[in-house]
Order: structure tokens, then C-alpha cells, then sequence
């Protein structure tokens, strides 16, 4: 397939974004600017003037399978573009792509957690760093959308948003335990998935109840019938790590409370970790709708780190997020956005063997690598 026929692959799926800019004021088409600030995104360009200076040195290549007839969008016109561009329209068109990508999210741990781009409060305008909700799929290594709240202290009403915004049905949703409620676990279940949530102080009559129940158990030399465990083992980084995970029944009491929405185990995990002679140990606490399987049990709250390890981290290590200065409208949620929707590009191709940092590289210098990624679906 020629490389111009192969670009209509993607290009569709940003076509039916309504141009929120003034008429008689666009001389660059929106398809265009968004395709470009993705391209730049991917190949290492980290806000509006590096995304410029990216296409002004790939404009024959952009000419390719853009119509450009003003050239490169200047700087400006990506900020002003993407700061009145809705996020939630910008969000359907990434959600397609990533159906495109055909990686289905039943049987998948999803994990949700929050993000605060540090970079984006404008003390002047009373501005305050946007807070970030996303949905990643640990194994599919997909970022399946994000909502934006205020503050961290806010995710108790962006998560269930979220959720209606996405196709979780047989997924395992994990979240920590700012998501512990019993609204959102109600919320899972009616998007047709299970969930893992973890349990701290900020539930104590919860907390307690489940710290009562595994004393019992541990008294009882974690004998019950109910009881599941199975222990991991890893060495790396300079440290050893154990981690103990348990499952067991509901307690009657939780179950009869009917607070919880079809609440089927709790689970506890003992993490112990060895650096330089040096132990310490962590304990934690679940609830879940989940059948008490200590295998599934596992794989979901060791999954749950992925969401820290494989999008937050690499993000303001490999993308510079919390660096970026961009905060005007909707500009830092779009470009957010982006750069997640990057991230999944990037984490799903397997054209070469390379970090995060070296395929952005690529992608920058190596135009026929930047179209495999752009062009990387699954063949009818």
C-alpha cells in the first residue's frame, strides 16, 4: 500500500472535529494542526514552538499527505486552537483510534488514578495546576481517556465521569483509595466490570473491619477454607521484593450492610522490600466484586502500578510533562491529551526494540518510521 493511500488510515479519525475558530480567521486547516501537534508529539516536540520548529523542517514531508497551502501553522495558531478546542471532542477521535488499534479491554485490569500537571497553574489568573483522571489498560499498555477536576481532592466526582465515558465492560477496574466509595464502586459495576479498590484510613469503619477479619485469619494460621494465598519473589534495581497476597471471603457483617455493590472478597497484600541489608514492609487493604481467586486478586493490584510506573512517570520523565508552561483554555488538557494518546503509539509498537525516549528519537529523524507508527492497525 503506497504511503499516501496507508496516512487515510489515521487522518479520518480527527475529521469530524468542529473548528471552534473564528471563519473568516483560519488559514490552517484544524485536521491539519491537530495532525501536526500529534506528529511533533511523537517525534519529541514538547509544547506550540517546538511543534512549529518540528514541521517547518519536515514541511515536504508533511506535504506529502497534508494540504498546506500556508505552510506550518506558527505557533500561535496551535495555542489558539487548542485552547478553544473541547477536550471531550478531541477525546472521541483518540477513543477511535484506539478502537482502530483493536485492543479489546474485557478480561484487561484497568487502572485509574489522577495526575497533576504541575506546570499548568497561572498564579496571575488565579489559575490553579490542572488535575488529571486517566484509565490505563496494564496490559494493553493503553491510555483510554481522561477527565480534568480541579484538585486532587475533586477525583471523588471525576472518576465516575470517566467511567461513562468509556467501554469497560469485563475489564477489572483497580483504583487507590481516594476512589474507595461506595457511589463509585456502584459505578463500576454498572459499566459491566469488577473492581479492585484499596482501603485506607479515609474509610476507618471499612478499614477496621478488614484489618479484624485477616487478624482472624492470621490467628488462625491462615487455615480457614476461604483463605487464598500465593506469594511472589523478585530481585532487581539493587533490592528484593516478596509480596504476600491474600484473599478470602466477605465478612457477613460487610456483605449484610449491602453498602458495597456486589462485594465478593477482600484482599490484603504484604510487601516487604530488601535494599543494602535494610527491610521494610507494607501492608494493604481490599475490597473487590471479584470471586476470591488470589491469582485474579494479584494480577489486578500489582497491575494497578502500571498507571505510576508506565504513564505518570514516563510522562514527566520521557515527555516532560509537568515542565510544560502551556495553560491557556483548554490547551493543556488537549495537548494532555496527546501526548497520552502518544504514549499509547509508542508503547504498542514493536517495529524495533528501543526505550520510550530512543522511538521519539526515531520518530523525529526517521520519517518512514514515524508513518509505521501512524499506520500500525491491524490489517482487515
Amino acid at each position: 500500500m503506497p504511503r499516501d493511500t496507508a496516512l487515510e488510515l489515521f487522518t479520518p479519525f480527527f475529521a469530524t472535529l468542529t473548528d471552534p475558530r473564528v471563519s473568516r480567521a483560519r488559514r490552517h486547516a484544524l485536521l491539519n494542526v491537530v495532525v501536526l501537534a500529534l506528529c511533533g508529539t511523537l517525534a519529541g516536540a514538547e509544547g506550540w514552538a517546538e511543534i512549529e520548529r518540528y514541521g517547518r523542517a519536515k514541511l515536504d514531508f508533511f506535504r506529502r499527505f497534508l494540504d498546506l497551502p500556508h505552510g506550518i501553522p506558527s505557533h500561535d495558531t496551535f495555542g489558539r486552537a487548542f485552547a478553544r478546542l473541547k477536550p471531550d471532542a478531541l477525546l472521541a477521535c483518540v477513543q477511535q483510534w484506539l478502537a482502530a488499534l483493536g485492543r479489546a479491554v474485557a478480561g484487561e485490569v484497568v487502572a485509574i488514578d489522577g495526575k497533576t500537571l504541575r506546570g499548568s497553574f497561572d498564579t496571575a489568573a488565579g489559575q490553579s495546576p490542572l488535575h488529571l483522571v486517566s484509565a490505563f489498560a496494564t496490559d494493553a499498555r493503553l491510555v483510554l481517556g481522561q477527565v480534568t477536576c480541579d484538585a486532587k481532592s475533586n477525583e471523588i466526582t471525576a472518576i465516575p465521569l470517566l467511567l461513562e465515558l468509556l467501554d469497560l465492560t469485563g475489564a477489572v477496574v483497580t483504583i487507590d483509595a481516594m476512589g474507595c466509595q461506595t457511589k463509585i464502586a456502584a459505578a463500576v459495576r454498572d459499566a459491566g466490570a469488577d473492581y479492585v479498590l484499596a482501603v485506607k484510613d479515609n474509610q476507618p469503619a471499612l478499614h477496621a473491619a478488614l484489618i479484624d477479619a485477616f487478624v482472624a485469619h492470621a490467628e488462625a494460621d491462615y487455615a480457614g477454607r476461604s483463605l487464598r494465598r500465593w506469594t511472589t519473589v523478585g530481585r532487581g534495581h539493587g533490592r528484593d521484593e516478596r509480596r504476600e497476597y491474600f484473599c478470602a471471603d466477605v465478612p457477613a457483617a460487610l456483605k449484610a450492610s449491602g453498602q458495597w455493590a456486589d462485594v465478593a472478597s477482600i484482599g490484603m497484600v504484604l510487601r516487604s522490600r530488601t535494599v543494602a541489608g535494610q527491610t521494610t514492609e507494607e501492608l494493604s487493604y481490599y475490597i473487590s466484586s471479584l470471586s476470591p481467586k488470589v491469582k485474579a486478586f494479584a494480577r489486578a493490584a500489582r497491575g494497578h502500578w502500571g498507571i505510576e510506573n508506565r504513564v505518570n512517570w514516563v510522562l514527566d520523565v520521557t515527555f516532560a510533562e509537568d515542565a510544560s508552561r502551556i495553560r491557556r483554555g483548554h490547551g493543556p488538557e488537549n495537548l494532555a491529551m496527546l501526548r497520552r494518546l502518544a504514549l499509547s503509539i509508542l508503547q504498542n509498537d514493536s517495529s524495533v526494540k528501543d526505550s520510550l525516549k530512543g522511538k521519539r528519537q526515531r520518530a523525529g529523524w526517521d520519517d518512514e518510521f514515524l508513518l509505521d507508527l501512524l499506520t500500525a492497525f491491524p490489517e482487515d
